[in-house]
């Protein structure tokens, strides 16, 4: 006869082998090491936050300090390798495979290890796949995660950087897996209960915070002329012809100067309740003036953002918020809201080819996608309507039957011609190909597919894909906007003339806007001290960007 409970056998046998090491769930920092060489085995699959913004570090220090005749040949599943242990453990020889979705931190690091060997690579996701995985082919035997504090029964308070934990912990501790969890300390009482007890098999007292990243911070004092003028593009160009109110913006310096220009230019243009009212979106900082000024009305975010948990809970008619006054995030359900219920998403890449293809790949750096493929892909599976979906739907197949005719997500790529180290923007043939030639690999890392985007946005002026009617077109009309690069220099200079006149490429003076007016003197806010102005005190910016 068959057992059909071999699974929930091995966990046993691993928490009695773990128990040495424990009082109880109770597990001293100094003992995270052995408890781990403990409830881990050879081969198998763990899944170590490692979010985009949370990290549980003291548990990725103890995996990278296990002994490797113990531990070997480990398959690392995560979200974000972002920590310098995250790749140890591959020097180390503790892992060898690895499934991840944003590496932004690490990306030269995990380059050269993947052209030395060092890495088997499973695949880069986006975070919304990667979860999916969670509970078909890639369910974690093992998860280590981090949280705020916890209880004496195992119950977990994750505070405002929820992000992935719930999902790592429902594909674990419901597949009979071991859920280990490290927190800053254990009380007596919890302010909200995150993850129930039951689900959670150990708990390392850190005696001290998890480290969180302050990925969406930036600075307006580094906002430049050319991505305030590509943001008001964005702003009279898209946002107002369709009617934006839906939206997801992704990290940059471009979506910052969106943001502070809401209630200046956008102000100008009487805008204000006609666009940007709700947003799945971190908290960024640069919203503050924008929120302050009555332009949002909702905020559901992916993770939370350090310094601004005093200033979520003072405006908890914007964000979600527990009973604690905390901001509860999730990223799988903002990932989800950002796929299906925005009609908009506009974020920077590192390279864009002529088909309008794009990835954050160079021969040099991997950084991963994080959530840009989900949020930077049209929702197949939609069925509600709005009118920005209807309306875009309706520039990319004008000849359709009205009833059947499918509306389109509005995908943006926004930057400079030149970007960072003077590096073009725009190239024949994306570095992902010839990364994925190296490597073997059977797809590019291609971030958004060309098919997907709709719109691109430099200081040049804006490309609308939609309403390219074949390839060629298509092709000049991203030419059109690539500046003095290699690219831009081969443009078909009367096929552009064309296409301009059709409204297919628009320059900043069809917009009526004047490159001159493009000043660092619109923005809401010029630097991280006018954010905590904005705030009323409430903003408390990391100290790495606190210059007075």
């Amino acid at each position: 006869m068959p057992n059909w409970n071999t699974n929930r056998s091995d966990k046993s046998s691993r928490i009695a082998a773990a128990a040495a090491h424990a009082d109880g769930k109770r597990v001293a920092a100094s003992a995270a090491t052995a408890l781990l060489q403990a409830v881990i085995r050879p081969g198998d699959r763990v899944c170590l936050e490692g979010d985009n913004q949370k990290q549980a570090d003291l548990l990725a220090r103890a995996l990278a300090a296990a002994d490797s005749r113990v531990l070997h040949d480990l398959h690392m599943v995560q979200s974000g390798v972002v920590l310098p242990e995250h790749l140890d453990v591959f020097e180390r020889g503790i892992a060898t495979r690895l499934d991840f979705a944003y590496s932004g931190p690490q990306a030269q690091r995990i380059a050269q290890m993947l052209y030395a060997g060092k890495i088997e690579l499973g695949a880069v996701h986006t975070y919304l796949e990667l979860f999916a995985r969670y509970f078909v082919d890639l369910t974690p035997k093992v998860a280590l995660v981090a949280a705020v504090s916890a209880d004496r029964q195992g119950n977990l308070y994750t505070g405002a950087n929820t992000e992935d934990t719930p999902t790592v912990v429902e594909a674990t501790a419901f597949s009979n897996g071991i859920v280990v969890a490290q927190v800053s300390d254990i009380v007596e009482h919890l302010p909200r209960i995150d993850i129930p007890g039951d689900q959670v098999d150990f708990v390392v007292d850190a005696g001290r915070p998890f480290y969180v990243e302050p990925l969406f911070t930036r600075d307006p004092a580094a906002l430049t002329e050319p991505q305030i003028l590509t943001a008001m593009l964005a702003i009279k160009g898209i946002y107002a012809r369709y009617g934006i109110t839906r939206l997801n913006h992704g990290i940059g310096f471009n979506t910052a100067a969106i943001e502070l220009l809401l209630p200046t230019f956008g102000e100008r243009l009487g805008l204000k309740h006609r666009i940007a009212t709700h947003w799945a979106l971190n908290p960024h900082p640069t919203l503050i003036p924008a929120i302050e000024s009555g332009w949002v009305k909702q905020i559901h975010s992916f993770g939370s953002e350090v310094g601004m948990d005093d200033y979520i809970r003072a405006r908890s008619d914007v964000f979600f918020t527990g009973a604690d006054g905390s901001l509860r995030s999730n990223r799988a359900f903002c990932q989800t809201a950002g796929h299906y219920a925005c009609d908009l998403f506009i974020g920077s890449t590192l390279q864009i080819d002529l088909h309008g293809n794009s990835s954050t790949v160079t021969s040099a750096r991997i950084a991963g996608f994080g959530g840009a493929p989900n949020m930077g892909a049209d929702a197949r599976g939609r069925r509600h309507p709005s009118a920005p979906w209807l309306q875009a739907g309706n520039e990319a197949d004008h000849s359709a039957q009205p009833l059947l005719r499918r509306g389109r997500k509005l995908v943006v790529q926004i930057g400079e011609t030149f970007g960072d180290k003077n590096l073009p923007l725009f190239v024949e043939q994306l570095d992902a190909l010839q990364l994925g030639e190296q490597l073997r690999l059977p797809l590019a890392p291609v971030m958004i597919y060309g098919d997907d985007v709709t719109h691109i946005v430099t200081e040049e002026g804006i490309a609308n894909l939609l309403l390219c009617r074949d390839a060629q077109e298509r092709e000049q009309a991203i030419r059109a906007v690539a500046g003095f690069t290699e690219v831009g220099r081969r443009r078909d200079h009367r096929k552009v003339a064309e296409l301009r006149t059709r409204g297919v490429v628009q320059r900043p003076e069809d917009l009526g806007i004047a490159a001159l007016d493009a000043d660092r003197r619109m923005l809401a806010a010029r630097s991280i001290k006018d954010l905590v102005h904005w705030s009323k005190g409430l903003y408390q910016p990391p100290s790495r960007f606190r210059n007075w």
